[in-house]
């Protein structure tokens, strides 16, 4: 069964268009990443299933619920972390927990959320005094404070040290064994793979591609490789005759194999065939990073997009 579900969803700011025909689904308990550079329309998509915005056209559904005619029966089965939080500067972490929690027929302790997200030291600290990266961790805590069934999550790690990245990705992977359903926000490569059943790439308001990470790379059309160097001759013919083998090329001593499947196994046995002294013998697997910008041109690393010259 499908957690969410978006039909031909359309919105714009005056004369600039931020989605445009966006659909997908996800099922429940899977988490689905949305990637795109900035502009790309990812928070509006989001924001509009949360029912923080009207779409201009199209239907959005979650467990069933219309977003904005149903808002009560929504925000209690919806936990929603955005990217910047405005909360109260004067009340204490815990004090929110507890305000939060309190809005909610049923929900999860607080003091038990506050231990799970790293802040139990800081649960009589007040929100303005808090690092960056303990405000992120409390944002997390009151979208889940109430044992929500679907959660969106926006930049979830921003700020946080690495310790505390890996904290807080393992709730999220709790989540998900629990049979919560995840909308993931990331510009972060390593988590989209590491995470997302499905990854929906969004750029310049439109859905680019939606599929696994795996699959996202598939449909970029980007094969691996293999390098190794030898000084000396070696059959070519008989290595693009391997199953999967796309290309040889040779420039000096440094050999590159590109194609499909096991490359390095099939490359490495037929070298000892030959009896070809090679070294370096190194495999090269396309990454999401990689899928990303041969599909928008774009690379995407830590926050900040890249324009790549034709």
């Amino acid at each position: 069964m499908n957690a969410i579900e978006v039909h031909d969803l359309h919105k714009r700011y005056g004369d600039r268009v931020a989605v445009d025909g966006v659909g997908f689904t996800a099922a429940e308990g899977s988490v689905t990443g949305v990637l795109g550079p900035n502009g790309a329309g990812k928070t509006t998509t989001v924001e509009c299933v949360a029912g923080l915005r009207r779409p201009d056209r199209g239907t959005v559904r979650v467990l069933g619920l219309d977003p904005r005619r149903d808002r009560r029966a929504l925000r209690a089965v919806l936990g929603v972390q955005l990217q910047e939080a405005a909360l109260h500067d004067m009340l204490t972490v815990a004090e929110l927990v507890r305000l939060y929690r309190a809005m909610y027929r049923e929900g999860t302790d607080p003091e038990r959320l506050i231990v799970a997200v790293g802040l139990e030291r800081q649960a009589g600290t007040r929100f303005d005094r808090l690092s960056g990266g303990q405000q992120q961790r409390l944002s997390v805590a009151l979208a889940l404070v109430g044992a929500p069934r679907v959660v969106i999550l926006d930049e979830l790690t921003t700020g946080l040290d690495p310790r505390s990245r890996e904290d807080v990705l393992g709730l999220v992977r709790d989540l998900v064994t629990d049979g919560v359903t995840v909308l993931l926000v990331s510009h972060r490569m390593d988590e989209i793979e590491r995470l997302c059943d499905r990854v929906l790439l969004l750029d310049d308001g439109h859905l680019v591609a939606d599929a696994s990470p795996a699959g996202l790379i598939a449909a970029a059309g980007l094969t691996e490789r293999v390098r190794f160097r030898t000084a000396g001759g070696f059959d070519r013919p008989a290595l693009l005759a391997l199953s999967g083998v796309d290309g040889v090329t040779r420039v000096g001593e440094e050999v590159v194999v590109a194609g499909r499947g096991d490359l390095v196994g099939a490359v490495g046995a037929e070298l000892v065939r030959q009896g070809v002294v090679a070294t370096g013998l190194r495999e090269e697997r396309p990454t999401l990073d990689d899928a990303f910008l041969e599909l928008t041109g774009r690379r995407l690393g830590t926050g900040l997009d890249e324009q790549v010259a034709a």
